[in-house]
């Protein structure tokens, strides 16, 4: 870690730099006059009203009053340290940090592992070229659609098979020991390493700052499982990471819109075809983390999934955790494709503008919400009406307190029958239980 930057040196950086294409990298801005104009990245907005200006190197929103330079911006966007936001510039400025003075504090034990990762990453993509069994790989993603400049753009590699192709890089134990912490290389129970990716299309999985973090493979030879994923280590925590979020930031701003599907393949495939805000989940359900980072950057988010059965349960699971996330303004949406599709199948067979039309016309919250509840039940019963109020109730009990909340309840009172203040009086008992003190006996 860096000492003390002088403040010659970060007044020279921001000499050089022009705050407008800081910012317009990751948020595209429009001129406005003097100055340029977009949707604010740090609240929820659908007038424009985060202002840059080009004389003043400044930016400011007169919405949720967040302002500052180049360096502030990269702070609070890309979620950096101060020295690391400085690292960032001076590297897009073609200068060097000055260091000067005695670290702060010891070492970032994150960096080592970080490090090995990248020359992981390095491996893969360098083995995707020129091993033998390589052509494998890119017969594959030739089969599936992928350019070669899709796949150099996302990085994708190759693991050969062996159980130590990667290991034999591992010079001395230390390196060993990295590889293994940076969940690259596994322990034998009888002793012994071996490597974790083998005969798989590799995806690298990046933070939010773009530095590599994880991996993702596809086997090749139709073993099991299909997707094996990094496991958790100190750099990486599937709950809370999403792959493809530091390349679509920026769509995702521009567009006001997040499009969370399941699998890497889709969203490479999505890209290609010009559809720049998606992400994936991890081998994971989407978390509550990933949703606040989603709407950091737009009001909306649609999750798409297969129209099967195990798309319907991912959906539902997926309507649990965005229930406690919808306060005003925020929107979530739900795409079922077709049966036998996923996102990349459909977008090569219809096309980006058909898929787009889809995105648009998926079903909103309030839909699948009472869709969900009515499953299964006769509402031309009373015991069926019931049961279809208690389960919607059980949900808006989840949602935070606003607008949306009152005109779903208004909404269930007409689909139930039942007076709209007699559901607020269930609601508000409900709420009251929950929020109560367990009694001891």
């Amino acid at each position: 870690m860096r000492g003390r930057i002088p403040r010659e040196f970060i007044d020279e950086l921001l000499a050089r730099l022009d705050v407008v294409e800081v910012i317009d990298r990751r948020v595209p801005l429009k001129k406005a006059g003097k100055d340029f104009k977009a949707c604010c990245p740090f609240h929820n907005e659908k007038t424009p009203s985060f202002t840059v200006s080009q004389t003043k190197q400044f930016y400011h929103c007169f919405g949720c009053g967040v302002s500052g330079t180049a360096i502030t911006f990269l702070m609070e966007f890309d979620h950096l340290s101060f020295p690391e936001a400085i690292e960032e510039l001076a590297g897009t400025a073609g200068l060097e940090v000055p260091d000067s003075g005695t670290p702060r504090s010891g070492d970032n034990p994150a960096l080592p592992l970080l490090e090995v990762l990248g020359q992981a990453c390095r491996y893969f993509k360098e083995q995707l070229r020129s091993h033998p069994d390589g052509s494998t790989a890119i017969a594959y993603l030739k089969q599936r659609g992928l350019t070669g400049e899709i796949a150099a753009e996302f990085e994708l590699g190759y693991a050969p098979s062996g159980w130590d192709n990667l290991l034999s890089i591992a010079d001395g134990d230390e390196k060993l020991a990295l590889m293994v912490n940076a969940g690259l290389i596994a322990r034998r129970e009888s002793g012994g390493h071996y490597d974790r990716f083998r005969a798989r299309v590799i995806f690298p999985i990046h933070d939010s700052k773009g530095r590599v973090v994880a991996f993702g493979g596809r086997v090749l030879d139709g073993g099991e499982p299909k997707y094996l994923n990094s496991p958790e280590t100190p750099v990486f925590h599937k709950g809370s990471e999403l792959y493809n979020l530091h390349r679509a930031r920026s769509g995702i701003a521009q567009q006001q819109m997040a499009l969370v599907v399941e699998g890497y393949m889709d969203v490479v495939a999505l890209a290609q075809h010009g559809i720049d805000n998606a992400v994936a989940t991890l081998g994971t359900a989407t978390t509550a983390a990933h949703l606040q980072r989603l709407f950091r950057l737009a009001p909306a988010v649609v999750f798409c999934f297969d129209g099967d059965r195990a798309g319907r349960q991912a959906a539902s699971r997926a309507l649990e955790t965005a229930l406690p996330q919808m306060i005003d303004g925020r929107e979530a949406r739900f795409l079922f494709l077709p049966d036998g599709d996923d996102p990349d199948s459909l977008v090569r067979r219809e096309g980006s503008e058909a898929f787009q039309d889809r995105v648009t016309c998926a079903m909103p919250l309030s839909e699948f919400l009472f869709e969900q509840a009515a499953q299964g039940r006769d509402l031309n019963t009373v015991e069926g009406r019931e049961r279809f109020a208690s389960q919607v109730l059980e949900a808006l009990n989840k949602v935070p307190d606003g607008m949306l909340k009152s005109l779903l309840l208004e909404s269930l009172a007409k689909r139930s029958g039942l007076a709209q203040s007699q559901l607020q009086a269930l609601l508000d008992k409900r709420t009251a239980s929950a929020s109560a003190p367990p009694q001891w006996e």
